[in-house]
């Protein structure tokens, strides 16, 4: 019987310089790695001592292994090797389904451990020089997933329309005309709306635009998942730098 540890770590936006020096420390500490379809193969490399690394690829709509079955690898190979890195694109407890991994594995007795990671839901804009909050025009931001596990419009999306602030959208592409629809049908089609593709990788893809136009800018710019969507007034101080301020 190996000493089981589960530690959960975020694995950061994509970009692999992007991860914490402490998630590094981890890696280099597993005896196992079970990593998601977002996190970037390049961190594997910090893995060398890993008796197994493992793909459990969960993405939208790509799910390769259920939930269930997920947390009983991190169960069985605790017991078997020792330390368990679950690696988790961006944070494990953004929508990451982290707290379901670390309560099962609780449930075992096997001590548990988080670092967090950065989240998509708050750098990707600004590594597009789109600040999520700025005085005198957004006070706040919000954080949505815009499907329901029926593959609906979620009701905080729907109830957004409503709110000031910066929306920031995950795991929303699919839903990104009924998105559009909904906030021209109440007055707010020059919205202006920034839509994200691999942020913070080399084949980051972007789209610019308002409500009205959003949808026939992500065609023309082949944007796909993964994918955030960026919704206020913020957007549009990204285009009030002089052009040798922004390099992205």
């Amino acid at each position: 019987m190996k000493n089981p540890k589960l530690t959960l770590v975020g694995a950061g936006p994509g970009d692999p310089e992007l991860i914490t020096l402490k998630g590094i420390k981890a890696l280099e500490a597993a005896d196992v790695v079970l990593y998601d379809s977002l996190a970037n193969d390049d961190l594997l490399a910090y893995a060398k001592n890993a008796k197994v690394v493992e793909y459990v690829g969960k993405r939208q709509g790509d799910h390769s292994l259920p939930q269930e079955t997920i947390n009983e690898a991190i169960v069985r190979y605790a017991l078997e090797y020792g330390h368990v890195v679950r690696l988790k694109g961006g944070d494990p407890f953004v929508f990451g389904r982290g707290f379901e991994e670390l309560e099962f594995a609780a449930q075992y007795g096997i001590p548990t451990t988080v670092v967090p990671g950065i989240s998509s839901a708050t750098s990707l804009a600004g590594l597009l020089h789109i600040p999520i909050t700025h005085r005198g025009i957004s006070r706040s931001f919000h954080v949505f997933s815009a499907t329901t596990k029926d593959g609906e419009l979620s009701e905080e999306i729907r109830s957004s329309v409503h709110l000031a602030g910066t929306r920031v959208v995950l795991m929303g592409l699919k839903q990104l005309g009924k998105i559009a629809a909904l906030y021209q049908q109440h007055g707010l089609g020059e919205m202006p709306v920034a839509v994200i593709q691999n942020g913070s990788l080399e084949n980051q893809k972007t789209a610019f635009g308002i409500m009205k136009t959003i949808e026939n800018e992500v065609e023309k710019n082949g944007i796909q998942t993964p994918s955030i969507i960026v919704i206020g007034e913020v957007v549009s101080l990204k285009f009030s730098l002089i052009p040798a301020e922004v390099t992205a």
